[in-house]
């Protein structure tokens, strides 16, 4: 019973979904949510059986085609076309911690009782994420804008036996998957089609998945800036509380108060210093870090909205006896946090990237470029190429996909949201900031080097001990990028004793 989540309508937060994904949790529905769908169900059936009046999505075609009338017999036809028609991605495939993911939203959303599907078709999808079976998904194809169709349409072919899914580290077609399991294909009742591809899974997957690794990035941003700063032998005033107060941004705050413990006893830091002032990518870490922290605030608040939602169409209100047609599938609010979450996590790796050339400079009693006999060797040169290079590119990809729209679906659908790609350009600037991160601290490693004796503080000792097991302090010229890669793999397994959600 422990390691089961129950699907409800409680609201559904990222803690939550970091413990079921990481433990393995199995989903199942509650007799609430059970009941909400049935109900939900049986409303539905009943309309159509009384009336034959058009109803978007349950009886006519979809988009532009909105007014073909489509006869009782044909709607499974309808939505099984639906369902292969619109499975048209393209481009690189989905990771599968993002497409379990997909499956967890959908379901979540489809148990609300607004959407008029089958208890068996969302049983069906809990029976996929619980037996990890994850249909094959692709990052290209959806406009964000009348759900994430494409990528979603992937999502769904599985059910009727379509399409293709990972299942014990193979890709498998989806016929073959229920012949495995001893499954039949579901038989698609009226509106389930566009209850499946309708909605924002696909935006939101990619953003619970990038909010978990950004809140940890963020924490390590501050704590690989506090190893930096005792490294190019900073000041600490700028980081005290008094200077925080008269500019209370609760990120600003957080990432001092975080700085001052990461340094707490550090020698390094109470030796009176020959520097009055420090470059900004020191002395403004609170003022960049706090921002970025901040943007994850307001990020977090909009994705846990959507989370918690339902996002397809037509929505069904059982009390009020309606059925209304609506614009809840269209991902702006997505697609505006997204593109404000790559700008924030970019300036992470941009300030980074200035720390790394600072200790690179020769400045402050430390050699040019970290290394005995520069010249003879180049020592730690390149990386800060590599860095600045990956900023670049950074910069170019934190360019708002949002603010683009492309008319579709012959002028049906005018405004769309591209969120999907907002989401798809933020996973890379993630990755970016992690291997930027790693190559400030493999420069703070080495600067921390040639300042002993003297000692930095109990915490970012052994920050620097740990990683040192992996990463050695380096005498002479060598091939570089190994270590860089043994540098991010040092941080992506990191394990954070504090709880870095609350940041």
């Amino acid at each position: 019973m422990d390691n089961i989540h129950y699907i409800t309508s409680a609201v559904l937060d990222l803690e939550q979904i970091q413990e079921i994904i990481e433990q393995k949790k199995t989903l199942e529905l509650s007799e609430e949510a059970r009941l909400n769908i049935q109900k939900s169900r049986e409303y539905l059936d009943q309309k159509i059986t009384e009336s034959t009046a058009p109803v978007y999505g349950i009886n006519t075609g979809f988009g532009a085609l909105c007014n073909v009338k489509i006869s009782s017999e044909k709607l499974t036809e309808l939505q099984e076309n639906l369902v292969r028609s619109h499975a048209c991605g393209t481009g690189d495939k989905v990771s599968k911690p993002v497409i379990r993911l997909m499956l967890l939203l959908k379901i979540q959303s489809l148990s609300y009782g607004n959407s008029g599907v089958s208890l068996g078709t969302v049983k069906r999808l809990i029976a996929l994420f619980n037996e990890d079976i994850l249909p094959v998904i692709y990052e290209q194809g959806s406009l964000g804008a009348s759900g994430d169709l494409a990528p979603l349409a992937h999502l769904a072919l599985p059910l009727i036996g379509d399409g293709e899914v990972y299942y014990e580290g193979e890709i498998i077609s989806g016929a073959k998957i229920l012949g495995k399991m001893g499954w039949e294909p579901v038989k698609l009742q009226s509106k389930e089609g566009l209850a499946l591809l309708n909605g924002t899974q696909f935006m939101n997957a990619h953003a619970v998945y990038a909010l978990l690794k950004s809140y940890k990035l963020s924490y390590l941003a501050d704590l690989i800036s506090a190893a930096s700063i005792d490294a190019f032998d900073c000041n600490l005033s700028p980081f005290d509380e008094l200077v925080q107060m008269v500019r209370p941004h609760r990120g600003q705050v957080k990432t001092a108060d975080r700085i001052r413990g990461f340094l707490n006893g550090s020698e390094i830091a109470l030796q009176e210093k020959e520097n009055v002032q420090d470059p900004y990518s020191f002395r403004c870490i609170p003022q960049v870090h706090g921002a970025t922290k901040d943007t994850l605030s307001f990020v977090r608040k909009t994705v846990k909205t959507e989370i918690n939602s339902v996002t397809d169409n037509p929505n069904i209100f059982i009390d009020a006896d309606k059925i209304i047609s609506g614009g809840n599938f269209h991902g702006q609010p997505l697609a505006l946090a997204l593109d404000y979450l790559s700008i924030a996590m970019a300036e992470l790796a941009n300030i980074s990237e200035r720390r790394i050339y600072q200790l690179v400079s020769g400045l402050r009693g430390l050699p040019t470029f970290l290394v005995e006999n520069p010249g003879l060797n180049s020592g730690f040169m390149i990386p800060q190429y590599t860095a600045a290079s990956i900023v670049s590119q950074n910069k170019q990809l934190a360019v708002p996909a949002s603010v683009d729209s492309i008319v579709s679906s012959n002028g049906q659908e005018d405004h769309v949201s591209m969120g999907a790609n907002s989401a798809t350009k933020n996973l890379r600037i993630i990755e970016n900031v992690n291997t930027i991160l790693a190559i400030e601290l493999f420069n703070a490693s080495q600067a921390m080097h040639f300042r002993e004796p003297a000692k930095t503080s109990a915490i970012i000792s052994r920050l620097i001990q740990d990683f040192r097991k992996e990463v050695p302090v380096l005498t002479e010229d060598v091939t570089m990028a190994p270590h860089i890669r043994k540098a991010k793999n040092f941080i992506e397994k990191l394990k954070i004793e504090d709880n870095y959600l609350e940041a």
